[in-house]
């Protein structure tokens, strides 16, 4: 009992040290850029149509050369192809939401407090990660006139859901991803730091664009719901060629290849210790 009660002791007297010790090898930040989705409606460009990405990260320094982080990420894909297949006219826009832990390695010792580490240093990463998306298309009523915004996996724009297609069961839109890229970070003070990196997103879903098999045809997906937009949205080609229908069966995407997307951006971090610190000191001024 005694040592036992001597180690929960020394145990408590040490916490304070290996707390400070955790916040002095830590940083959190902020992480800017843009996002890009690569798959059927793009013909696999790697710099297709950009959007504006954020997210916030946190970083575990284990030595000069290995850390951890863990991050989140927001931002917006999108893509369509009528330059590389113009009578397919499809085209989507799609939120991301990731999170991720991924390990990171410096090609260099990174570090502060000894002649022989460096203040900057190229670093590569790779993680496991968690990601939801939403595809969705824009369609403007011809009669109307008016345009809206149609969430495509309700749809089963590819006879998920159906009799006809019983194999074919709508997409997840919570699913994994593996992020790994390549970076430069710099070390602008004790307590900033800068990073430069790009990043790509393996994914195990090819339904990122709901473009995965092939046509099933308006008599399937005719008397849907909202309706009947699963059929006007599954096969877009008559708005520009009036009267084509592509007869069920034909290559509507390749679902040989998963989809992807990436995220290249810079990012801003402080020393968790800082942070903490300044925190504390404003709730001591209350």
């Amino acid at each position: 009992m005694r040592r036992l009660l001597l180690l929960i002791l020394l145990l408590l007297a040490t916490m304070p040290l290996m707390a400070q010790n955790f916040l002095a090898r830590s940083e959190v930040g902020l992480i800017g850029g843009g996002m890009n989705y690569i798959g059927d409606l793009n013909d696999q460009s790697m710099f297709g149509k950009p959007n504006l990405a954020g997210g916030i990260i946190a970083r575990l320094n284990l030595d000069p050369r290995w850390s951890l982080a863990l991050g989140g990420s927001y931002g917006r894909v999108e893509g369509g192809n009528p330059d590389v297949i113009v009578r397919r006219n499809l085209s989507f826009r799609s939120p991301v939401i990731e999170g991720y832990l991924r390990a990171e390695f410096n090609f260099f010792p990174y570090g502060i407090g000894s002649a022989t580490l460096k203040t900057s240093t190229p670093y590569i990463f790779c993680g496991a990660g968690v990601f939801k998306f939403n595809p969705m298309a824009l369609y403007s009523d011809p009669a109307s006139g008016q345009s809206q915004w149609y969430e495509l996996q309700p749809l089963g724009t590819e006879g998920q859901g159906t009799t006809k297609y019983p194999d074919r069961v709508k997409y997840q839109l919570i699913k994994v991803c593996m992020p790994f890229g390549i970076g430069y970070r710099w070390r602008l003070s004790r307590n900033m730091h800068l990073t430069v990196e790009y990043g790509w997103r393996k994914t195990w879903t090819d339904y990122l664009d709901d473009v995965s098999t092939t046509y099933v045809g308006a008599s399937v997906l005719g008397g849907g719901t909202e309706g009947g937009m699963a059929a006007i949205l599954a096969d877009r080609s008559g708005e520009v060629e009036p009267g084509y229908v592509n007869a069920p069966g034909i290559k509507r995407g390749d679902d040989s290849l998963n989809d992807w997307y990436s995220f290249f951006n810079v990012s801003f971090t402080f020393s968790a210790e800082m942070l903490f610190g300044w925190m504390r000191g404003k709730v001591c001024e209350q």
